[in-house]
């Protein structure tokens, strides 16, 4: 918890992108301070200044700790000010202790000063893991834009609608820097074929070596499935290779930026905690530290569960009960980290357990998985709230 015992004033902002709003309380609740605050170094430091002359130590608490709230924190650091954060979840169950519906910039900058001054123990300290979930954050952003300009539907849809056979084989190893290679050059069925088993299987070597004889082997089976050629398929030859480049480009930048965020998050004091869980690699980790933290906003487990949307919910009017589906509702990021890291921890004996043990009781796949990611939540969550590492235990299904 943080010690407020010498603090003069509590100015609480509700940060924005051009402005900020503070609103500034005494120790005794007197209202010091009230109106909005230009994003920009020198407005800022002249009314922490001025606080700061005026009562003496200054608390800056903010919700948003990154992104648009970064400045007024750094600046708030620099003048010599305390720093806090009050996590969005518990500011937005405060606010409905206070009266009035309306949410104005005003009214969330004056509950964040007053939850400030009168419940302490909401607050958390912006420390090193703070400084890093930040850094992490631009860059998990970045590269989850930089997944959205993967052309690869694109060209398994082209593959599909030219030569299915071929699209079976290459298009669930896209991802593959010899397949994509592959493409660059010989974008077509005809390409392909005329370049021929012994040239491909040479040049692909190097970038694949444990699997270049069987890839191409496959390759040339799914050529000799189709004998007619569909209409249009010569544009394959334009198309293909150029969107091949473009996917190829977008799996460089990931790689080195997955380089990066390896090296943020082994700095991280939650890093090895995250990891250790089965299933959890880097992306993943990233992902739940710069949306989830420590866990410390979510009061359970099954708020923790709710918030990405991960708590089965079954469908049923009258006496029919249609099965259990996912909400669609909830954060979309930590649904799939949460989904993606379920699927690899199948080698793991406890994990595939569970999901064998649901998969006997009729689930299907997908729903045997939503299970399993909903279960790793609450593995999860005693992980951080404890801060201990993964201990491998045979669950039991509820």
């Amino acid at each position: 918890m943080i010690d407020i015992s010498g603090v003069g004033v509590f100015l609480g902002l509700d940060v924005g992108k051009s402005a900020h709003h503070g609103h500034g309380l005494t120790p005794a609740g007197k209202k010091v301070f009230d109106k909005p605050l230009p994003n920009s170094e020198p407005k800022l430091r002249a009314v922490l200044d001025k606080l700061r002359t005026k009562f003496g130590t200054v608390l800056v608490i903010v919700d948003q700790p990154a992104s648009i709230g970064a400045l007024p924190l750094a600046v708030a650091r620099d003048a010599g000010c305390q720093v806090a954060y009050l996590p969005g979840l518990a500011m937005r169950r405060i606010a409905d202790l206070y009266p009035g519906k309306a949410k104005t910039d005003a009214r969330d900058a004056a509950v964040i000063a007053d939850a400030a001054r009168t419940m302490p123990h909401r607050l958390r300290s912006l420390e090193l893991g703070d400084e890093i979930a930040a850094e992490l954050t631009v860059l998990v952003g970045f590269d989850q834009d930089l997944a959205g300009e993967a052309t690869s539907g694109r060209i398994r849809g082209l593959l599909t609608q030219f030569h299915p056979s071929l699209e079976r084989v290459l298009g669930p190893r896209l991802d593959h820097q010899a397949v994509t290679w592959l493409l660059e050059r010989y974008g077509s069925p005809a390409a392909l074929r005329k370049a021929g088993r012994r040239k491909l299987v040479k040049a692909i070597r190097p970038k694949a070596p444990r699997i270049a004889q069987r890839l191409i082997d496959d390759v040339f089976d799914a050529l000799d499935e189709q004998t007619v050629v569909v209409p249009g398929t010569g544009t394959l030859d334009v198309v293909v290779p150029s969107l091949a480049r473009s996917l190829a480009a977008v799996h460089e930048q990931r790689r080195a930026l997955e380089v990066q965020i390896e090296a943020l998050l082994e700095a991280h004091p939650l890093s090895q905690v995250l990891t250790s869980m089965p299933g959890v690699g880097v992306r993943p980790a990233a992902v739940l530290l710069v949306t989830v933290g420590d866990g410390s906003s979510f009061p359970s487990a099954a708020h923790l569960a709710s918030y990405p949307g991960l708590a089965p919910t079954t469908k049923s009017s009258g006496t029919s009960i249609h099965g259990e589906h996912a909400p669609r509702g909830g954060n979309r990021q930590i649904k799939r980290a949460m989904f993606l890291s379920a699927f690899a921890a199948l080698h793991d004996l406890a994990s595939r357990t569970y999901y064998d043990r649901c998969r006997a009781r009729g689930k299907t796949h997908t729903q045997a998985l939503l299970r399993l990611a909903r279960h790793r939540i609450s593995v999860l969550f005693a992980m951080l709230r404890d801060g201990t590492f993964y201990e491998p235990r045979t669950p039991r299904l509820a």
